[in-house]
């Protein structure tokens, strides 16, 4: 494998953006946050990557210690990568990154693509308390595991048990709430999402 480049400055946030700074590293990272994947699932949510490219940025990740790689046991049969401890420590820095772009979204283009569990992390800096919290949009359903602070902070399709908060709300209100023009609360309390459950996370947004 040859060594990684490096900006060779004496100073930590060139040594971070020597780690992770490299095209499609944080989108990655930002995939695995959903627990382990396959290499055929991340690739089918990561547009626009090609094959080369991503075999080249999880060899990196595997060698700086923010990736792993393993052997899922039968039936499964297949290998899945996964964050570590360090790669799962990237999960403020993107939600830092999501809502410093905020204002970048603008009006979705032609060819830009979506995927339902992209509004996670927004949703995610708007959630407080802990539970387990599932999001039905038009494109598709996800889940979060708010409070969280191991393994992964959100998954693919339905909860994988009865939620705390159950979300329902179209894909221009998650949008709305995701480019900070709009508060959780508000949405709620303006009938665009509505929550059913009987968590403490349903039973704060109802009263809020």
């Amino acid at each position: 494998m040859p060594p990684r480049r490096s900006y060779d400055q004496y100073c930590s946030a060139a040594r971070a953006l020597d780690t992770v700074g490299d095209r499609w590293t944080l989108l990655i990272v930002r995939e695995l946050l959903a627990g382990p994947r396959r290499y055929t699932d991340l690739h089918a949510d990561l547009p626009g990557v090609s094959t080369d490219v991503l075999a080249s940025r999880l060899k990196d990740m595997e060698r700086d210690g923010l990736a792993t790689r393993r052997r899922l046991p039968p039936p499964g049969a297949a290998s899945v990568y996964e964050l570590t401890g360090r790669g799962r420590a990237l999960l403020p820095v993107l939600q830092a990154l999501g809502a410093w772009g905020q204002a970048e979204l603008g009006e979705r283009g032609p060819t830009d693509a979506i995927r339902a569990h992209w509004f996670a992390l927004p949703l995610l800096r708007t959630l407080e308390g802990e539970g387990l919290v599932e999001v039905r949009l038009d494109e598709g359903h996800f889940h979060l595991f708010v409070g969280t602070d191991e393994g992964p902070v959100y998954g693919h399709g339905a909860a994988p048990g009865p939620p705390d908060a159950l979300l329902v709300m179209d894909t221009a209100t998650c949008t709305a709430v995701a480019q900070g023009e709009l508060s959780l609360v508000d949405a709620v309390r303006a009938g665009r999402i509505a929550v059913s459950g009987e968590g403490a996370l349903a039973k704060g947004l109802r009263e809020a």
